[in-house]
């Protein structure tokens, strides 16, 4: 196996990092004093953030998440563009969607591109991949067990040349920004059909009658700008065409929405351990305590080393996943992203929790972006499938050959 970047992918990393330190990082305080101004509960977007956008685009830092059998012009393979998500998850706010490579956005365009029609691609993808609106994925719900999407209850039904869609979703990240458009619904077409093929998929606007935003939900006391909000469809009704592949198709676009996608989520991850290992590492060499900086206390040296080392074992675990996609596709790798998907939000915690005890009382505050970065981590423990899922995975997997056996 080989993790070494190509050499158009060390390119853009360099690229990149200049960007990082020329732009993301001097813009954090513009977008936090803008938010904080106008209330965190405001969804409304700083202006900061399209500043950067245009500034990433003149610099050809855009759209880098597309695999570079999709995207020749960037020839980023899911091991190369790995590297370049660390990178801006050292910068959750404003990097990502500087480059237009924010969830739910990017699974959501490797769906249409996959799967949509050619009229889907023009409506909906393009003006994604222009970065002119943004979109959400509705698959959660509060009334079933989620992590078991086979639960799911929102009923898709056709009716002639349309679909009316009714249920409740919740934790629908992204629905609440003023730019979100579109949703990808999942929901029941025929529950009588064998269980991996009653769930649907269908493009839903936002403006649709029938769709209500019910209330946004904090996560630990925090606002997200785009919001994660729950919503109710009342007989809500969208054309046949809407229908994103076949009927029953559901479960087959999630997989291919999320194999990918995890890989992002847990670089990223990988990109806030870093910074916050970073910060800790500064705060160590400049505090004093007991005569001498915290630095030269064994204590420290050892979190600060614990930190280091899980860090890089997350990091290979990671790109041996994105590695295998490349060379055999999600199927061949599905143990390893789904180990990934428990330890890379884990080992990130854990260094984000050293780091805000080196900071003592300043690492809970907002005076540092530890207390913002842990309580967002956190919840990756939960997106995308809560841990005990993937853990039953890796299990699954590792088990089948001796249970085959007996």
């Amino acid at each position: 196996m080989d993790f070494a970047p190509s050499p158009k992918a060390a390119e853009y990393s360099a690229r990149l990092t200049e960007f990082m330190e020329e732009h993301v990082y001097p813009a954090e305080p513009s977008y936090e004093a803008y938010r904080r101004d106008r209330g965190w509960a405001d969804n409304t977007v700083p202006p900061v953030v399209e500043e950067l956008k245009a500034e990433a685009r003149r610099r050809g830092l855009w759209n880098l998440f597309l695999p570079d059998a999709d995207d020749p012009a960037h020839g980023l393979s899911v091991t190369d563009y790995a590297q370049l998500a660390e990178i801006t998850g050292r910068s959750l706010d404003l990097a990502p969607e500087a480059l237009n490579c924010s969830a739910p956005d990017t699974g959501n365009m490797e769906v249409l591109h996959l799967f949509g029609t050619t009229e889907q691609k023009e409506t909906w993808l393009r003006p994604l991949l222009d970065g002119r609106i943004r979109s959400a994925f509705a698959m959660t719900e509060p009334d079933v067990a989620s992590s078991d999407a086979t639960n799911i209850q929102t009923s898709i039904r056709r009716d002639g040349d349309h679909y009316v869609i009714n249920g409740r979703k919740w934790w629908i990240s992204g629905v609440a920004d003023p730019r979100c458009e579109v949703m990808i619904v999942m929901g029941r077409t025929d529950p009588e059909a064998p269980t991996h093929r009653q769930q649907s998929q269908v493009l839903v606007p936002v403006d649709t009658p029938g769709v209500k935003i019910v209330r946004p939900l904090p996560v630990f006391g925090y606002w997200d700008q785009h919001g994660h909000c729950e919503i109710t469809f009342t007989d809500v009704r969208v054309p046949a065409r809407n229908l994103i592949a076949g009927e029953g198709d559901g479960f087959v676009i999630a997989q291919a929405r999320l194999g990918p996608g995890r890989i992002h989520h847990c670089m990223r991850c990988i990109g806030v351990a870093e910074r916050a290992l970073e910060l800790a590492c500064r705060r160590a060499s400049t505090r004093v305590a007991f005569g001498m900086t915290l630095a030269e206390q064994g204590v420290v040296q050892q979190q600060i080393a614990e930190s280091r080392m899980e860090i890089e074992q997350a990091r290979l675990l990671t790109l041996k996943a994105a590695w295998l996609i490349d060379n055999g596709g999600v199927k061949g790798a599905r143990t390893e992203i789904a180990a990934i998907k428990v330890i890379a939000p884990r080992i990130a915690l854990a260094v984000l929790d050293r780091a805000i005890q080196i900071h003592g009382g300043g690492g809970v505050s907002d005076d540092f972006p530890l207390a913002s970065l842990y309580a967002h981590t956190r919840t990756l423990r939960l997106a995308d499938g809560p841990d005990e899922v993937h853990v039953r995975t890796v299990a699954r997997q590792e088990l089948r050959p001796y249970l085959s056996r007996a």
